[in-house]
């Protein structure tokens, strides 16, 4: 039997929102199942492994008071307002399952008429259109599953601040950003990012069949480990690191997902000197394991599943081929 947890959070700081994240994705007792709703003020939220300055309008962002956030799981750069709501499932890994806790919100939405797809890997859909983008990682005891749900998202200020990959938007035959996605509001007017966290709650506890316990929040705040988290996702270091001189020599858009590559090669012996890989693959620790191989940092000879392979061997033609 699984212990339900709701955590709501009054607070638009998305360091402090994603460090909580984190802390329970690494920490949270055995056996438990938490959804935990969060919401932040004018972000940019970029995929752990991509570029800042190849996704959003880093400067005028930052000049227009806005965050540029760092997330631990793979995916593509999305915008975050007050007028959406965030989401996160961190479960016990024997209590893991993301169909059902993508059923959450699916039954929540139901109950206000709106009836949703689930699309390709990680897209929540309504009438073609995508309002959830969800992204996914393995901790050593929990897994997390997170992502958004635009309700009333400006999305002028989506396309102010965000660079969109010209080859993404024809893969999915469509002109924009904006025109690929939906707000739900659209469809219900009625419907916010507040009114929508009860709906979430009592989905969640007819799709777990049980009561969930509401967290308070403030509990988190003056955690230490939180705090260290968010010192460390919040410094520059994180976020830009060495991609403010990170310099395109190779590009490709696979099944998989989109990568860049800045590489520097020795010509006479044809060894890479130095490498850099961005992208919005969903598998982080595959993208991070081809730069370690490639670069002759990792100790491993080889991926160990066929999925790993086949992202390498196409980073590995791209360079080469």
């Amino acid at each position: 039997m699984s212990r339900l947890q709701v955590i709501i959070s009054p607070q638009y700081d998305p360091f402090l929102n994603r460090a909580v994240e984190q802390y329970l994705t690494e920490c949270q007792e055995e056996g438990v199942v938490t959804m935990y709703l969060w919401k932040n003020q004018q972000t940019v939220v970029i995929g752990y492994n991509q570029n800042p300055y190849a996704e959003c309008n880093v400067k005028l962002l930052l000049d227009e008071g806005g965050h540029l956030m760092r997330r631990g799981t793979g995916g593509g750069a999305v915008y975050h307002d007050l007028g959406n709501i965030n989401f996160s499932f961190i479960a016990d890994k024997r209590l893991y399952d993301v169909k059902k806790q993508l059923s959450v919100i699916q039954d929540a939405l139901l109950s206000y008429g709106i009836h949703t797809e689930i699309s390709g890997r990680n897209d929540l859909t309504c009438e073609g259109r995508k309002f959830s983008g969800n992204a996914f990682a393995k901790g050593q005891k929990n897994n997390l599953h997170h992502g958004t749900i635009l309700i009333k998202t400006d999305g002028a200020m989506m396309q102010r601040y965000l660079i969109v990959d010209k080859a993404k938007l024809m893969k999915n035959g469509v002109k924009s950003v904006a025109s690929r996605v939906i707000n739900l509001s659209e469809l219900i007017p009625d419907l916010t990012s507040e009114n929508i966290k009860q709906p979430l709650i009592a989905s969640f506890e007819k799709v777990y069949d049980g009561k969930a316990e509401v967290l308070d929040f403030d509990t988190f705040i003056n955690n230490r480990e939180v705090q260290a988290i968010r010192a460390h996702i919040a410094s520059n270091d994180f976020l830009f690191g060495r991609w403010e001189q990170f310099k395109t020599t190779k590009k490709a858009r696979f099944t998989w997902g989109g990568v860049e590559i800045a590489l520097q090669i020795d010509e006479a012996n044809a060894i890479i000197k130095d490498i850099q890989i961005a992208s919005d693959c969903l598998e982080t620790e595959t993208i991070q394991l081809a730069e370690q191989l490639l670069s002759g940092a990792s100790t491993k000879t080889a991926p160990e599943h066929d999925s790993d392979n086949e992202i390498l061997q196409d980073i590995v033609n791209l360079i080469y081929g």
